[in-house]
Parts: structure tokens; sequence; C-alpha cells
């Protein structure tokens, strides 16, 4: 269905394809930004339910677009490969935050015992400059994996596949980049214009990775079932260590839940019907 209009358009290059969709969601990602222009003072209620949302959006895809084509498609119906690559894409991330802070303690403005030290591990004096060098490599990380998971997709040639995927990242994109705008600002950023340049720089992130992604499992095809599992293995760790703690600490529980059933119920919507 969509996927023949979509070759017909960038042609039958799965890089070119990783790249398109590289962009895609990264300009979403400054969409997402740049409502911080009309929506000026989102509710903590609305952001939950965003993130939530988000979240459901993101775990879905974890499994349809990624774990499951994997063990069935790439690796036989054997599942090792894969599970394996998804227990290294979560130790990836977790290991991140040894020189990162989450991403959504500079939301919330709350530590963790088990986060990074900021400021110990950099060679910023200014306590100011310090933050926003956090904020903007803190954010870089939580959207590595979502660029890696469509360059992916798109890399195994399976492009009907991979259109869903890209999609439900885009648009998952768009209240991440709303929340990173305010994170930007908490963060001491505290001009909309640098919130939504770090909405740039957040998302800038997602087009390389998808290149680099699409590129690697093209040229070494054994590579494709681990580079699924990795890129679902580090969405899941973000999801279940940063979104659902920080969107469930604020007394948003129900409506934070209900934004991660919509999530999921749009990202197997557009898996059925556009897969």
């Amino acid at each position: 269905m969509v996927a023949e209009p979509f070759v017909g358009l960038f042609g039958q290059n799965p890089v070119v394809h990783g790249l398109v969709g590289g962009l895609f969601i990264a300009v979403l990602n400054l969409l997402g930004a740049s409502l911080v222009f009309v929506w000026r003072d989102p509710s903590v209620r609305a952001m939950d339910g965003a993130l939530g949302f988000a979240a459901g959006v993101m775990l879905a895809a974890s499994f349809t677009s990624l774990i499951l084509p994997g063990i069935e498609v790439y690796s036989d119906g054997n599942p090792i490969p894969v599970l394996l690559g998804v227990a290294l894409g979560a130790l990836a991330l977790d290991r991140s935050d040894l020189l990162v802070p989450h991403a959504h303690f500079l939301l919330s403005g709350r530590r963790r015992r088990d986060a990074a030290n900021p400021g110990d591990e950099l060679p910023v004096d200014d306590e100011r400059l310090a933050g926003v060098v956090l904020f903007i490599l803190a954010i870089t990380l939580h959207n590595m994996p979502e660029g890696l998971a469509v360059g992916v997709g798109f890399g195994s040639g399976d492009v009907a596949t991979a259109i869903p995927l890209m999609l439900a990242i885009g648009i998952q994109n768009v209240p991440e980049g709303l929340a990173v705008s305010v994170a930007a600002i908490n963060a001491g950023l505290d001009k909309r214009f640098y919130a939504v340049l770090a909405g740039i720089r957040a998302g800038a992130v997602e087009v390389p990775l998808a290149v680099l992604g699409a590129y690697a499992v093209q040229t070494i095809s054994s590579l494709l079932p681990y580079a699924m599992g990795f890129a679902a293995g580090a969405m899941l760790f973000v999801i279940s260590d940063e979104i659902v703690p920080e969107t469930h600490t604020k007394g948003n529980e129900r409506i934070a839940t209900l934004g991660t059933i919509l999530g999921a119920i749009v990202m197997l919507y557009l898996d059925i019907s556009l897969g």
C-alpha cells in the first residue's frame, strides 16, 4: 500500500530510505519543540499525558516493528540474537547514566541516587553552563535509540514495516519535542528561542543515526537481528527508567497511563493498517 509510493518517490536504496526516515522524525521533533511558542505554559498534567502517549508508542513499536520481526523474519525464529541485542541496548543506556544524568531529572529538578553526578566530569566551570551542557547530552542520548530504530527498520529492506515505525516515532516526537523545550527552560535556557534550538539539537542526532543504522545492517546483514534488538532494548530502557517514573510522581498516574494505552493503540493501528 504505502510502501510502493514511498519506493517510487525515493528509490530502492535502503540507506536513502533511512535518511528520509531520519529527516522525517527530526522535523516532527522540531514541530513539537516549536509548540512552546503557542503553548507557552503546558500544565504538568498535560505533559505527563503527552509523555505517557510517547511511551506507549515506543513500547508497541519496540515489539511490533523490531523485536518480533527480528525474531520471526531475520533470525529464522531463533530469539537469541534479538534478545542479546535487547540486553545490550538496555545496558548501553544504563551505562550512559554514569556520564550523563537522566534526561527527566533535568525536566523535573529532582535528583536520583543512581544518576550521574552533574558537573564532576565536565570541564565547565560555570554552573549554569554546565546544566545546559548536561541537558543537551541527556536529550541527545534520549533521542539516539529512536533514530537508530528508524534506520535499522529501513535497512532491513522491509519498507512496509519501516514506514509505520517511522510514522509512530515521528508522532511521539511531537510531545517529546515539547518536553525538550520545557526542559531547556528548566535547565537555564530562559529564552524560548534557545529552547527551540535545543529541540533542533535533540532531533538532529536522529538523522545521522538513522543513516548509520541503515548502512550498517545493509553492509553486514548478519547484524540486523542484533541491531533491531539493540534499538528496541534502548527504547524499552528509556520508557521504563525515565518516562514512566517521571510521569508517575506528580499525582497524574491515571492520565499518564491512559496516554500510554492510547499511544500503544495508535502504534498498533499504524502497524496493522500500513504494514
